[in-house]
């Protein structure tokens, strides 16, 4: 004859396997919010071709016919080379070019990346680091940038670095 179990082992055995469930539920679903939180690994290539020296890096992330606009300049450029261009650009104008990144979030195809833009204007009294904002498009596949807007304050940079608001770069 089989004996059953008291009711208070039944229900605590009902209870862990709630318990169990519950968390591996919550666990999934925690992960889930993580990973659309999380940094793309496009996002991390970014911040480092901004961070580096190579201007053909930053370009090669792009689509071939991917568009960068710089918002605070006023200046767009279209395809790998005019963007590996503006790269070559700002580091010829400014030591220590960096990007650190803050947030970033995610809707769909589109990447918003919360940063902050630093560096020291060649021949300025002092360097920047003013908040810049990123909308990054990425291609169907999450792998290319399609376009790149970047926004930040000019004038802020200029101040920062101890320059008046009506300069400008040496021609190239």
């Amino acid at each position: 004859m089989m004996s059953r179990p008291p009711r208070a082992v039944t229900v605590l055995m009902a209870a862990a396997a709630f318990c169990a469930a519950t968390a591996s539920t919550a666990a999934a679903a925690h992960a889930a919010q993580d990973a659309g939180r999380r940094p793309l690994r496009i996002v991390n290539e970014w911040v480092r071709a901004w961070n580096g020296t190579d201007p053909r890096a930053l370009g090669a992330l792009f689509t071939a016919d991917g568009t960068y606009i710089d918002e605070a300049v006023g200046v767009t450029f279209h395809g790998r080379k005019e963007i590996a261009g503006w790269k070559a650009r700002a580091d010829g104008l400014i030591d220590g070019v960096h990007v650190s990144v803050r947030a970033t979030r995610r809707d769909g195809d589109r990447v918003t990346v919360e940063a902050v833009y630093s560096g020291h204007i060649k021949g300025a009294p002092a360097p920047f680091a003013v908040p810049m904002t990123t909308s990054l498009d990425l291609d169907e596949n999450r792998c290319r940038i399609v376009s790149d807007r970047d926004h930040y304050s000019l004038a802020t940079v200029l101040a920062q670095s101890g320059l008046p608001a009506d300069w400008t770069p040496p021609a190239a």
